[in-house]
């Protein structure tokens, strides 16, 4: 895996990124919130040229997220499906889970028990 961001000090955000048979898999690990939308956002949504049509984000190690992490899925999700391709999440602890459920984004986005589920399907 390439740490493409790295960590942004303590309880931050550590983006790391591999190819899995064709898949783009942006492993998180921290807390997404407004302050780090912008690395977030650039590591799920990369320049065209750059950009798999087909991603699983692993949120197995992501502690919390706010609105501007739901609104990044979203733009990502849209992203992809443009790219006649699509956007699958992957091990989202309770607490993330939580706030995907109450705004619906579970159901926008397939999301997957595990980081094997999400590539297997």
């Amino acid at each position: 895996m390439t740490d493409i961001h790295g960590a942004a000090g303590p309880a931050r955000l550590s983006i790391g990124q591999s190819t899995v048979d064709g898949v783009r898999v942006v492993t998180l690990r921290g807390e997404i919130d407004h302050s780090i939308r912008d690395r977030f956002h650039q590591a799920l949504i990369p320049p065209c040229d750059a950009m798999s049509p087909r991603t699983v984000a692993d949120l197995s190690g992501v502690t919390f997220m706010d609105s501007s992490g739901i609104n990044v899925l979203i733009a990502a999700q849209q992203a992809a499906e443009k790219a006649d391709g699509w956007l699958r999440l992957a091990g989202p602890q309770a607490t993330v889970l939580r706030v995907m459920r109450l705004v619906g984004i579970d159901v926008l986005i397939p999301c997957y028990p595990t980081l094997r589920h999400a590539l297997a399907n």
